[in-house]
């Protein structure tokens, strides 16, 4: 039997549905989306007007490829070697757009460039220990950046690092766990805050329909 994946690069290439990589993508929304639901909330505006930005765990590119084509220069950033090489298939026409196979952690800490904005979408963020990102985007950020995020929001009692586990997905023998850092707004703002941003909104937007999933929504600034 084939050895279950143990990180989360190996996770999403094992066990999320893929095109194949001669297909192209639907052509991204003509809006920004936060949420998993098209059209909801807000779009690119909480980003400001970056000339620079930074996408955390972009996967196939679509929120890159959004803002790249709207004259912003964009760097997406992602662990999965797979979604690194269709993305990087998939949008090579789209100038301004560069997709880098990295930890995001070792990226920042290595790269000597700053960015007016960096931002994560149901991405790197949600499966990073804050504790050591959020120092890391602080250093990369100018002064007066925005670091906007978004990812599920909280289960009621299930905060901090939350296990993901792999068995029930696909059935196999053995079981990967991926951490996802889970907090409310409350907590995520204090998080922030002792990490020196400042500007911190925090909250749960509720989901289009009841009693479905709504999207955890976090925006901050660092000093100016």
């Amino acid at each position: 039997m084939p050895r279950a994946p143990r990180t989360p690069a190996e996770y999403w290439d094992t066990y999320m549905p893929h095109r194949e990589m001669g297909d192209q993508p639907a052509p991204p929304a003509d809006r920004f989306e936060w949420t998993q639901y098209p059209g909801h909330g807000p779009g690119a505006e909480l980003l400001g007007e970056p000339h620079r930005a930074l996408d955390l765990g972009p996967a196939e590119g679509r929120e890159a490829v959004y803002l790249a084509r709207l004259g912003v220069e964009m760097t997406g950033v992602d662990l999965s070697p797979v979604q690194v090489e269709r993305a990087r298939t998939w949008w090579d026409d789209v100038p301004g757009l560069t997709f880098v196979h990295a930890d995001v952690r070792d990226y920042l800490a290595e790269e000597a460039q700053l960015f007016d904005a960096i931002y994560s979408v149901w991405g790197a963020v949600w499966f990073t220990d804050p504790e050591q990102l959020l120092p890391l985007v602080a250093e990369r950020l100018v002064p007066g950046g925005v670091l906007a995020f978004s990812q599920a929001e909280p289960a009621p009692g299930a905060y901090g690092p939350q296990p993901m586990r792999g068995k029930w997905l696909e059935g196999r023998e053995h079981e990967l766990t991926v951490l996802r850092w889970q907090y409310t707004p409350e907590a995520w703002t204090d998080l922030l805050k002792r990490h020196g941003f400042t500007e911190i909104h925090a909250s749960v937007l509720e989901a289009p329909e009841p009693g479905k999933l709504g999207t955890l929504l976090v925006r901050a600034r660092t000093c100016a």
